[in-house]
Protein backbone atom coordinates (compact mmCIF):
# COMPACT_ATOMS: atom_id res chain seq x y z
CA UNK A 1 0.00 0.00 0.00
CA UNK A 2 0.99 3.14 -0.76
CA UNK A 3 2.15 5.26 1.88
CA UNK A 4 2.70 9.07 1.90
CA UNK A 5 1.01 9.41 5.63
CA UNK A 6 4.93 9.15 7.07
CA UNK A 7 6.15 11.98 4.99
CA UNK A 8 6.24 14.79 7.91
CA UNK A 9 5.21 17.63 5.69
CA UNK A 10 1.92 15.61 4.17
CA UNK A 11 1.48 13.96 7.85
CA UNK A 12 1.36 18.12 9.27
CA UNK A 13 -1.13 19.20 6.50
CA UNK A 14 -2.99 16.19 6.72
CA UNK A 15 -3.55 17.34 11.16
CA UNK A 16 -5.11 20.34 10.44
CA UNK A 17 -8.36 18.72 8.10
CA UNK A 18 -11.29 19.43 10.21
CA UNK A 19 -12.05 15.73 10.39
CA UNK A 20 -8.43 15.41 11.75
CA UNK A 21 -9.48 18.02 14.25
CA UNK A 22 -13.18 16.99 15.10
CA UNK A 23 -13.02 13.22 14.15
CA UNK A 24 -16.08 12.15 13.20
CA UNK A 25 -18.39 14.65 13.56
CA UNK A 26 -16.13 16.64 10.42
CA UNK A 27 -16.35 13.83 8.28
CA UNK A 28 -19.10 14.80 5.75
CA UNK A 29 -19.93 11.58 5.14
CA UNK A 30 -20.33 10.40 9.20
CA UNK A 31 -23.72 11.55 8.88
CA UNK A 32 -24.80 8.50 5.79
CA UNK A 33 -22.34 6.21 7.32
CA UNK A 34 -22.80 5.96 11.23
CA UNK A 35 -26.69 4.29 10.01
CA UNK A 36 -24.95 1.46 8.58
CA UNK A 37 -23.08 0.11 11.20
CA UNK A 38 -24.94 -3.14 12.64
CA UNK A 39 -25.24 -3.21 16.18
CA UNK A 40 -21.27 -3.42 17.67
CA UNK A 41 -22.02 -4.54 21.14
CA UNK A 42 -20.09 -8.16 22.32
CA UNK A 43 -18.52 -7.89 18.30
CA UNK A 44 -15.25 -8.25 17.02
CA UNK A 45 -14.61 -5.17 14.86
CA UNK A 46 -11.57 -5.15 12.58
CA UNK A 47 -10.81 -1.50 10.75
CA UNK A 48 -8.92 -1.41 7.84
CA UNK A 49 -6.92 1.51 7.05
CA UNK A 50 -7.87 3.11 10.75
CA UNK A 51 -5.96 6.62 10.64
CA UNK A 52 -6.64 8.26 13.74
CA UNK A 53 -8.63 5.21 15.28
CA UNK A 54 -11.93 7.53 15.28
CA UNK A 55 -14.07 4.47 13.80
CA UNK A 56 -11.91 2.40 16.44
CA UNK A 57 -13.04 4.35 19.10
CA UNK A 58 -16.78 4.55 17.70
CA UNK A 59 -16.91 0.73 17.72
CA UNK A 60 -15.50 0.74 21.85
CA UNK A 61 -18.00 3.13 22.87
CA UNK A 62 -20.83 0.99 21.08
CA UNK A 63 -19.49 -2.05 23.22
CA UNK A 64 -17.67 -3.69 20.63
CA UNK A 65 -15.45 -6.55 22.60
CA UNK A 66 -12.41 -6.64 20.50
CA UNK A 67 -11.24 -4.10 18.07
CA UNK A 68 -7.96 -3.98 15.94
CA UNK A 69 -7.00 -0.86 14.08
CA UNK A 70 -4.52 -1.35 11.40
CA UNK A 71 -2.70 1.14 9.38
CA UNK A 72 0.60 0.96 7.27
CA UNK A 73 1.35 4.59 8.56
CA UNK A 74 3.22 4.48 11.97
CA UNK A 75 2.17 8.63 11.91
CA UNK A 76 -1.35 7.37 11.96
CA UNK A 77 -0.88 4.41 14.89
CA UNK A 78 0.53 6.70 16.96
CA UNK A 79 -1.59 9.72 16.86
CA UNK A 80 -4.54 7.12 16.80
CA UNK A 81 -2.97 5.61 20.64
CA UNK A 82 -2.78 8.98 21.46
CA UNK A 83 -6.20 10.73 20.74
CA UNK A 84 -8.32 7.37 20.84
CA UNK A 85 -6.81 5.01 23.25
CA UNK A 86 -8.89 2.24 24.87
CA UNK A 87 -8.77 -0.95 26.90
CA UNK A 88 -10.29 -2.56 24.26
CA UNK A 89 -8.95 -1.49 20.89
CA UNK A 90 -5.42 -2.64 19.30
CA UNK A 91 -3.48 -0.34 17.04
CA UNK A 92 -0.72 -2.07 14.65
CA UNK A 93 1.57 -1.01 11.94
CA UNK A 94 0.18 -3.20 8.95
CA UNK A 95 -0.47 -2.37 5.12
CA UNK A 96 -4.01 -3.65 4.18
CA UNK A 97 -2.52 -6.13 1.72
CA UNK A 98 0.30 -7.24 4.27
CA UNK A 99 -2.34 -8.13 7.22
CA UNK A 100 -3.28 -12.44 7.24
CA UNK A 101 -7.18 -12.25 7.31
CA UNK A 102 -7.27 -15.33 9.61
CA UNK A 103 -10.47 -17.38 8.46
CA UNK A 104 -13.89 -16.69 10.53
CA UNK A 105 -12.51 -14.04 13.22
CA UNK A 106 -14.38 -10.95 12.92
CA UNK A 107 -18.07 -9.80 13.19
CA UNK A 108 -17.30 -6.55 11.60
CA UNK A 109 -14.50 -5.08 8.84
CA UNK A 110 -14.93 -1.03 8.48
CA UNK A 111 -12.89 0.60 6.12
CA UNK A 112 -12.62 4.26 5.87
CA UNK A 113 -11.50 6.18 2.83
CA UNK A 114 -8.41 4.07 2.50
CA UNK A 115 -9.27 1.30 -0.49
CA UNK A 116 -8.89 3.88 -3.01
CA UNK A 117 -4.95 3.13 -2.27
CA UNK A 118 -5.34 -0.75 -2.63
CA UNK A 119 -4.28 -1.91 -6.70
CA UNK A 120 -5.83 -5.11 -6.14
CA UNK A 121 -8.87 -4.48 -4.55
CA UNK A 122 -10.79 -7.50 -5.66
CA UNK A 123 -7.78 -9.74 -3.46
CA UNK A 124 -8.83 -7.76 -0.35
CA UNK A 125 -12.25 -8.25 -0.77
CA UNK A 126 -11.70 -12.07 -0.98
CA UNK A 127 -9.50 -11.41 2.46
CA UNK A 128 -12.26 -9.85 4.16
CA UNK A 129 -14.72 -12.33 3.25
CA UNK A 130 -13.00 -15.45 4.47
CA UNK A 131 -11.97 -13.01 7.57
CA UNK A 132 -15.89 -12.50 8.33
CA UNK A 133 -17.76 -14.93 10.43
CA UNK A 134 -20.56 -15.87 8.34
CA UNK A 135 -23.31 -13.15 8.40
CA UNK A 136 -20.45 -10.85 9.33
CA UNK A 137 -20.60 -7.13 7.47
CA UNK A 138 -18.25 -5.15 5.42
CA UNK A 139 -18.90 -1.40 5.47
CA UNK A 140 -16.33 0.90 3.39
CA UNK A 141 -16.24 4.29 2.59
CA UNK A 142 -14.06 4.66 -0.68
CA UNK A 143 -13.66 7.46 -3.26
CA UNK A 144 -16.07 7.59 -5.81
CA UNK A 145 -15.16 6.39 -9.14
CA UNK A 146 -16.15 9.95 -10.78
CA UNK A 147 -13.87 11.59 -8.17
CA UNK A 148 -10.82 9.37 -8.69
CA UNK A 149 -11.17 9.43 -12.63
CA UNK A 150 -11.16 13.03 -12.47
CA UNK A 151 -8.10 15.03 -14.69
CA UNK A 152 -5.94 15.79 -11.74
CA UNK A 153 -8.72 15.13 -9.52
CA UNK A 154 -9.56 18.81 -9.16
CA UNK A 155 -11.96 21.12 -10.94
CA UNK A 156 -11.26 23.22 -13.75
CA UNK A 157 -11.72 26.91 -13.06
CA UNK A 158 -13.36 30.18 -14.42
CA UNK A 159 -11.17 33.24 -14.61
CA UNK A 160 -12.63 34.19 -11.25
CA UNK A 161 -11.29 31.00 -9.40
CA UNK A 162 -14.58 29.45 -9.06
CA UNK A 163 -15.31 25.54 -10.31
CA UNK A 164 -16.51 24.99 -13.56
CA UNK A 165 -16.91 22.07 -14.35
CA UNK A 166 -15.38 18.43 -12.80
CA UNK A 167 -13.58 16.83 -15.99
CA UNK A 168 -13.32 12.78 -16.01
CA UNK A 169 -11.16 11.11 -18.17
CA UNK A 170 -10.02 7.03 -18.57
CA UNK A 171 -12.91 6.44 -16.83
CA UNK A 172 -12.99 2.82 -17.93
CA UNK A 173 -9.13 2.24 -17.64
CA UNK A 174 -8.19 1.35 -13.64
CA UNK A 175 -5.02 1.87 -12.03
CA UNK A 176 -2.98 4.27 -10.83
CA UNK A 177 -3.64 7.68 -10.61
CA UNK A 178 -1.14 10.91 -9.82
CA UNK A 179 -2.68 13.98 -8.27
CA UNK A 180 -1.89 16.99 -5.91
CA UNK A 181 -2.75 16.23 -2.14
CA UNK A 182 -2.41 18.68 0.60
CA UNK A 183 0.91 19.65 -1.24
CA UNK A 184 2.12 16.76 -2.32
CA UNK A 185 2.67 14.04 -4.70
CA UNK A 186 0.40 11.16 -4.42
CA UNK A 187 -0.45 7.79 -5.81
CA UNK A 188 -3.76 6.62 -5.76
CA UNK A 189 -5.89 4.12 -7.46
CA UNK A 190 -9.02 4.34 -9.86
CA UNK A 191 -11.56 1.38 -9.73
CA UNK A 192 -14.29 1.39 -11.53
CA UNK A 193 -18.06 0.89 -10.59
CA UNK A 194 -18.54 -2.11 -12.25
CA UNK A 195 -15.31 -3.46 -10.53
CA UNK A 196 -15.83 -2.47 -6.94
CA UNK A 197 -19.54 -3.88 -7.25
CA UNK A 198 -18.78 -7.03 -8.90
CA UNK A 199 -15.15 -7.46 -7.05
CA UNK A 200 -17.77 -7.70 -3.93
CA UNK A 201 -20.13 -10.22 -6.01
CA UNK A 202 -17.01 -12.57 -7.28
CA UNK A 203 -16.03 -12.93 -3.46
CA UNK A 204 -18.92 -14.19 -1.99
CA UNK A 205 -20.38 -10.89 -0.49
CA UNK A 206 -24.49 -10.00 -0.88
CA UNK A 207 -24.93 -5.93 -1.38
CA UNK A 208 -26.93 -4.70 1.71
CA UNK A 209 -26.33 -0.69 0.54
CA UNK A 210 -24.62 1.36 -2.07
CA UNK A 211 -24.87 5.49 -1.30
CA UNK A 212 -23.14 8.23 -2.71
CA UNK A 213 -21.71 10.33 0.11
CA UNK A 214 -23.53 13.94 0.16
CA UNK A 215 -22.45 16.66 2.92
CA UNK A 216 -24.91 17.26 5.75
CA UNK A 217 -27.11 20.10 5.11
CA UNK A 218 -25.58 21.73 8.07
CA UNK A 219 -22.17 21.86 6.07
CA UNK A 220 -23.10 23.27 3.30
CA UNK A 221 -22.84 27.10 4.36
CA UNK A 222 -19.38 26.60 4.64
CA UNK A 223 -17.00 27.51 2.07
CA UNK A 224 -16.71 25.52 -0.87
CA UNK A 225 -19.59 23.00 0.24
CA UNK A 226 -21.99 23.48 -2.17
CA UNK A 227 -19.90 23.06 -5.11
CA UNK A 228 -19.78 18.68 -3.18
CA UNK A 229 -23.66 18.40 -4.18
CA UNK A 230 -22.30 18.77 -7.63
CA UNK A 231 -19.86 15.79 -8.36
CA UNK A 232 -19.65 12.91 -5.99
CA UNK A 233 -16.65 12.29 -3.80
CA UNK A 234 -17.13 8.98 -1.79
CA UNK A 235 -19.51 5.81 -2.48
CA UNK A 236 -20.60 4.41 0.47
CA UNK A 237 -21.12 0.55 0.45
CA UNK A 238 -22.55 -1.87 3.20
CA UNK A 239 -22.06 -5.61 2.34
CA UNK A 240 -22.97 -9.01 3.97
CA UNK A 241 -20.46 -12.04 4.35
Amino acid sequence: MYNEYDKESFFKEYARMPRSRDGLAAAGEWHQLKPLFPPLAGKSVLDLGCGYGWHCRFAADQGAARVLGIDVSRNMIEEAGRRNADPGIEYRVCGIEEYEYPEHAWDVVVSNLALHYIADIGQVFKHVYRTLKPGGTFLFNIEHPVFTAGVGQDWIYREDGTPQYWPVDDYFKPGERKTHFLGCDVVKQHHTLTQILTGLLDAGFKLNAVEEAKPPEEMLNLPGMRDELRRPMMLLVKAEA
